[in-house]
């Protein structure tokens, strides 16, 4: 397996002398003069609310298709991206995140608390403040797209399900801005479910995060319609596969998940190592959903990263 200290700890030696660093699961920051924010995106890979291991290429995927996403949508709404100064990293608006995460699903699927699919198995047919109808197939389509909000849980923890009247309930949101916030949710899922058709996937969920600019406007933030935000499906292989009583093919890191599960790993404990190919696989299937959704040959950048980010990052920094 390609270690993880590599690049861990080659980006946190980029030391800039700037406050406000944070390290994520995925992502380091670091806060930069005139409300700016620097963020980096890293190819670490995280499962079972850990690291581990590297995905090669992941972090300029990634930041690159988010990039792409922010500036094909702007007529939708404003995002944070104020510039791309290396394939791996964002200069961005330093936005106050709203406190709540936005995930707008089309599919009957998931296998976490917060899904869909495991509750209305058990006969729950009210979720999120929705109904839903019986009869309805595990990893089918919804009748609609439907807004399924959570907190936005502090580190180490995890997000908690909040019905749509919740939100404003609680007072999490105002409820004019709750109200745009899903308009626009909804607008931008049909847009990038629209696109992925064509590029030959189906679109089944999305997380949107959102945030205020300084002067109070929403943006939207952090990244969007990724393989680690949004969960695309092969369009050539869905059908063939639910007939077989198989899960649909993803576009993201299931060779990993899928080789951890044939190793036995659950979560506790070090995960086991993994083949070469298969980080490789996973690499492959981002760079081929990256290039199928914008038409654009993926070329990697020079290497190694740490010099070429440090290069090309000091002159935005000041």
């Amino acid at each position: 397996m390609v270690g993880v200290a590599g690049v861990a700890s080659s980006l946190s030696e980029l030391s800039f002398d700037l406050p406000g660093h944070e390290s994520g699961k995925v992502r380091e920051t670091w806060q930069l003069p005139d409300s700016r924010r620097l963020l980096v995106t890293t190819d670490r890979l995280s499962a079972f609310d850990r690291i581990i291991g590297l995905v090669p290429h992941k972090g300029q995927v990634l930041n690159q298709l988010a990039a792409w996403w922010f500036s094909t949508t702007r007529d939708i709404v404003p995002n944070h991206a104020l510039g791309v100064p290396d394939p791996q990293a964002l200069i961005a608006v330093d936005a106050s995140p709203l406190p709540i995460e936005v995930i707008v699903r089309a599919r009957l699927t998931g296998s976490t608390s917060t899904s869909v699919l495991p509750r209305y198995l058990e006969g729950e047919r009210q979720l999120y403040g929705h109904t839903l109808p019986d009869g309805l197939e595990p990893h089918g389509p919804l009748p609609e797209p439907i807004i399924t909000p959570t907190t936005k849980a502090a580190k180490g923890m995890h997000d908690e399900p909040v019905t749509i009247a919740e939100v404003t309930e609680r007072d999490l949101v105002e409820p004019d801005l709750w109200a745009d916030v899903q308009r626009v949710s909804l607008e931008l899922f049909e847009r990038a479910s629209t696109t992925a058709d064509a590029a030959g996937f189906v679109l089944a969920d999305t997380k949107y995060e959102f945030g205020l600019a300084p002067n109070g406007d929403l943006l939207l933030i952090d990244e969007v319609h990724t393989p680690d935000s949004s969960r695309y499906w092969s369009k050539a292989s869905l059908e063939r596969r639910l007939a077989q009583g198989l899960a649909p093919e993803g576009y993201d890191k299931e060779p990993v998940r899928l080789a951890l599960k044939e190793l036995g790993y659950s979560g506790d404990g070090e995960p086991p190592e993994l083949p070469a190919e298969v980080w490789t696989q996973t690499s492959n299937r981002y760079i081929e959903l990256y290039e199928r959704l914008t038409g654009r040959l993926f070329v990697p950048a020079s290497q190694p990263s740490e010099e070429r980010l440090r290069t090309n990052l000091v002159p935005h920094i000041n």
